[in-house]
């Protein structure tokens, strides 16, 4: 693909393709495309203009090249959601416009016209009314048709022509908000799995990007993992987590036949997955389907604002009833009834929360609905597991000490072998440090299964090989140490985390890895216990000894040494029924229990894709200041529902009791009601005053000058 440059700095790229024209279908494949580059760190595609703004990591040569090598075939396979947040900007925009000029246009002709034209439009929010009151039903559209009513039988078409139009913006508002915050949440849910494990016709297993994957390709699923397309189960018995479709709570089983879904995860099990669809996109329409009238991303202020609107409408109607018997003036009356609360509070909250949503988003926190925003704004103690949160993200390989004379290289290679299955930071410094010696090897075990919390376990050349944990290898499985070299065993080093090898359960190889403290980890505590947060806690499988030396040297206030993944839910359960609110951060398959127990579970990205798929919110792993950003976010958008829900209710109340005094007239109420509205929702839209929050974080800014 061709394409000039237009203008550039360090990390920022701005081009123009040299293309007639460009589709909002091509603007979002080509969205995608970017978003899939390894050098990319955010684009934005301007269809009109045929323009594209990238920031970019690495290489600029390396940049260049990709660009040029792009060609649309290359997007062919890409399923777009139909819910495109592009597509549905566009559409808002123009209703918008051709509203607003349809009515300057009216203003223009005679009156007569505008009275036939007010008459017509009239209609529909009468219909509204009547139904309301067939079903004695005390709804806010009752109010809107009884004070449109009244100024029509008045004769005062302009007043009622001024409330419908403004309802009118009212209501494309309230559907483009609605409709952008599923597309947005979809989107938040939407997979990011790059690569998979496909069984060619000779039975091997090869992983291959995501992109090479076809229908009627065989993939093997293993447990943690999440499903990346839709297909059907050729063989295996599993257990799927399908709580990101449906709901459900407890896992359900599968078996040969069975259909799955992609973005469901496996808890249990292994199978062997027939590819119906190449992408898992087509997967977006069954979460808009399934989201669209759910209340899972309202927060509690959203959920009281929305019932305190109905609930108003009855005393709306008395104060008006009041006015009227009390001063005989049906003009008084009138202005009361073109007061409502609904359009506002109905309108403001969830636009705040969006809003809230995308400022994380801009951040790479991935918050999947606004009552984890709240509840992480109320928070008051954090837990963090500790091997990819408190440690570095990317541990490495100190050194491999083989037993009973075997080659350390081999049993790195053999260790590699079996954990390349099952993605986690300590699995991943092991399949690194394999990739770095050159240690190339072919699948020659087993079935592998993996014991959460514990290790993995397979078959190789009919000897059982097992991996995993001192607890998993000498308690549970009863492997022995090599009488001759217990010696060289009690001598091990302990400052490091220890990865224990056994074949036909005997001893062969400690791996000993590596597991630096996040540089950032004291610093961001410390932050957060001046946003509010009264009390840290970490968790961790790591001996006592190892953990207390960590949390003295971060400055936790508690900990828990040598814990199963049951032992953190329930302490976090403990917690809850002391009247805390938790705040649970993990990366591991072990962390999924806890993180689902908390009041907002919190993953981080290159984590397991279960610990991401039963999270409420994920952050990007680059560092822990995400979690501060987080906090500060989170009260900031609870600082401004409260904002908003006192402006309403005092503005709407006054304009009532002026209505009620006669200060004011049905056309002047009714103008700075909905303009009241208006003004409300477009400071919800507004960008949350985070940065004197952070002004007051020297640790924070110092921490985002490092970046």
């Amino acid at each position: 693909m061709k394409a000039t440059i237009l203008h550039e700095s360090r990390g920022r790229m701005r081009l123009r393709l040299e293309i007639p024209s460009m589709s909002m279908e091509q603007a979002d494949k080509l969205d995608l495309w970017l978003r899939q580059q390894p050098w990319n760190k955010g684009a934005v595609v301007h269809e009109r203009t045929r323009c594209i703004i990238i920031y970019y990591t690495g290489d600029r040569s390396n940049v260049i090249r990709s660009i040029g090598r792009f060609s649309w075939e290359q997007t062919s396979a890409f399923e777009l959601s139909t819910y495109s947040s592009r597509k549905l900007d566009r559409e808002f925009q123009e209703k918008l416009i051709g509203k607003l000029l349809k009515k300057a246009v009216i203003l223009l002709l005679p009156s007569p016209v505008r009275t036939v034209q007010v008459l017509v439009h009239m209609i529909p929010f009468l219909h509204k009314g009547l139904r309301c009151l067939l079903h004695r039903e005390m709804k806010v559209e009752l109010l809107d048709a009884v004070s449109i009513g009244i100024s029509a039988c008045r004769r005062d078409f302009s007043t009622a022509g001024m409330v419908i139009f403004l309802l009118e913006i009212g209501e494309m508002l309230e559907e483009w908000t609605r409709k952008r915050s599923i597309e947005d949440l979809a989107h938040c849910m939407s997979l990011n799995v790059d690569r998979v494990w496909l069984r060619t016709e000779n039975g091997e297993e090869i992983l291959v990007p995501i992109s090479q994957v076809h229908p009627g390709d065989h993939l093997i699923i293993r447990m943690g993992n999440i499903v990346p397309v839709d297909g059907v189960i050729l063989s295996g018995e599993i257990m799927v987590n399908q709580s990101s479709l449906t709901g459900e709570s407890v896992p359900v089983a599968k078996q040969a036949g069975g259909t799955l879904y992609a973005g469901t995860v496996l808890e249990e099990g292994e199978c062997i997955l027939e590819v119906r669809k190449a992408s898992g996109n087509s997967r977006y329409d069954k979460i808009v389907s399934l989201i669209q009238d759910s209340q899972q991303m309202k927060s509690a202020a959203e959920n009281k604002a929305e019932h305190l609107a109905d609930k108003l409408v009855p005393y709306t109607f008395a104060v008006s009833l009041l006015g009227f018997l009390l001063t005989r003036s049906i003009t008084r009356a009138v202005s009361v009834l073109m007061v409502d609360f609904s359009c506002a509070l109905k309108l403001a909250m969830p636009l705040a929360v969006l809003s809230a949503m995308r400022e994380a988003g801009k951040h790479h926190i991935t918050v999947k609905g606004g009552k984890y925003l709240e509840q992480a704004a109320k928070a008051d103690t954090i837990v963090f597991d500790k091997t990819g949160t408190l440690t570095h993200a990317c541990p490495r390989v100190v050194q491999v000490i083989p037993f009973g004379g075997r080659a350390a290289s081999e049993m790195l290679r053999l260790a590699a072998c079996l954990e390349e299955h099952f993605p986690h930071s300590l699995a991943n410094a092991v399949v690194e440090e394999a990739r770095s010696q050159g240690l190339v090897h072919e699948e020659f075990h087993t079935k592998v299964e993996y014991i959460v919390a514990h290790g993995i376990a397979s078959t190789v050349n009919g000897t059982r090989v097992l991996i995993g944990s001192s607890h998993f290898i000498f308690d549970d499985e009863q492997c022995s140490i090599p009488q001759a070299e217990r010696a060289r065993f009690d001598a091990l080093p302990c400052e490091n985390s220890q990865l224990y090898l056994a074949i036909g359960g005997e001893l062969a190889a400690v791996i000993e890895i590596s597991d630096p403290l996040r540089c950032e980890a004291r610093d961001v505590l410390a932050a957060l216990r001046h946003c509010g947060i009264r009390q840290a806690v970490m968790l961790t499988g790591d001996n006592h000894r190892t953990a207390c030396a960590i949390a003295q040297n971060l400055g936790i206030d508690d900990f828990r040494a040598e814990v199963l993944p049951a032992d953190k839910a329930a302490y976090i359960a403990q917690l809850r029924k002391q009247g805390h609110i938790v705040i649970m951060v993990g990366d591991g398959i072990n962390d999924s229990p806890a993180l689902s127990e908390a009041d907002v579970g919190i993953a981080v990205n290159d984590g397991a894709a279960l610990a991401r798929q039963i999270s409420d919110i994920t952050i990007s792993g680059e560092d822990l200041w995400d979690l501060v950003r987080l906090r500060i976010i989170a009260q900031g958008l609870l600082d401004r529902l409260h904002q908003n829900y006192r402006f309403v209710i005092g503005f709407n109340g006054s304009l009532i009791g002026l209505g009620l005094l006669g200060v004011i007239s049905p056309k002047l109420s009714a103008a700075l009601h909905n303009l009241s509205t208006l003004g409300i929702s477009l400071h919800s839209m507004s960008a949350l005053p985070q940065e004197a929050v952070i002004a007051q974080l020297p640790s924070l800014d110092s921490g985002k000058a490092s970046e």
